[in-house]
């Protein structure tokens, strides 16, 4: 495995031809909330990798200092001296200004990843859900992608920036209907879908691109520990899954490098579905579920 860059062997009898490429993120200061596990920590060390400079932002400083050392392992102490980490509560403008002004030394940000969400496990249908339960979900899936989208306009505007991307974690149930209802979450992410629809147009001059990630059901700890051990839960959902699987947060992680790299210069405004599938299936098919890829964090 390379830092900053990838390298790649092709072998010509006993010799080895090793062909090295700039990252596809090199130069590039990135900004990830959320950025302690799943989703957010996979794509923190994948642009790493791909050669960019990285703010790992979340509310939890421990859970944030257990992420440094996992990245420090996988990438190299050299590598990862170009992460540093945040305490950020995504419902506080003010905090979500001064985590992206720490990116003010590098020359601001060119990416921003509004990642940070929750799923409760107290959340369920229009009678059920408290409205506690409402605006806590509210205010992390929607106000913080609100104050994280804000914030990064303003970051790129201070320091002149010609382009930038904004990824926005939304989700697949923001297409889909579900008599499993999850009420405060589905109207959260449908309003990330729209929000972000709605930036891509403002900001579309600017060459600043907004784009919503929408996430299948995944093999991460937000959701495996709200499905728990109830295996009739479970079962509602993957009969579903057209590769009889949960996605991996490493698949989600991909999609988000290239939505951050020029390589998606002219994607914009998207619904950015990585779903394995699951939104455009009727009846699955039968046999055992092929093997998915492995994260690069072990969880």
């Amino acid at each position: 495995m390379t830092t900053n860059g990838s390298t790649n062997g092709a072998a010509n009898g006993d010799a080895k031809h090793y062909v090295t490429r700039r990252g596809r993120l090199a130069g590039k200061n990135a900004f990830i909330t959320g950025g302690a596990g799943g989703i957010g920590l996979e794509t923190t060390i994948l642009f790493l990798q791909e050669g960019a400079s990285v703010i790992l932002a979340d509310i939890n400083t421990k859970a944030l200092d257990t992420a440094m050392t996992k990245i420090q392992d996988i990438v190299g102490e050299q590598t990862a001296s170009k992460a540093k980490t945040v305490q950020c509560d995504v419902t506080n403008e003010s905090s979500v200004e001064a985590a992206i002004a720490a990116a003010d030394e590098w020359g601001g940000v060119d990416i921003v990843f509004n990642n940070a969400g929750i799923m409760h496990g107290d959340d369920a249908d229009a009678i059920d859900t408290s409205e506690k339960i409402w605006d806590l979900t509210q205010a992390i899936n929607v106000k913080g992608v609100w104050y994280g989208s804000k914030h990064a306009v303003l970051s790129m505007r201070k320091h002149k920036k010609t382009k930038g991307s904004v990824i926005n974690t939304a989700s697949f149930v923001a297409l889909m209907g579900a008599a499993t209802p999850q009420l405060a979450y589905t109207a959260s992410k449908g309003a990330v879908l729209a929000m972000t629809r709605e930036l891509a147009m403002v900001h579309a001059r600017e060459n600043i691109r907004f784009n919503s990630l929408c996430p299948g059901p995944l093999n991460t700890p937000l959701l495996q520990d709200w499905l728990g051990d109830d295996q009739a839960k479970r079962h509602r959902r993957e009969v579903h899954f057209p590769s009889g699987r949960f996605g991996e947060a490493i698949e989600q992680a991909q999609a988000v490098l290239f939505l951050a790299s020029d390589e998606s210069s002219f994607v914009n405004a998207t619904d950015f579905v990585v779903d394995g599938g699951l939104s455009k299936a009727y009846v699955t098919a039968e046999g055992p579920a092929p093997a998915g890829p492995k994260n690069q964090v072990s969880t």
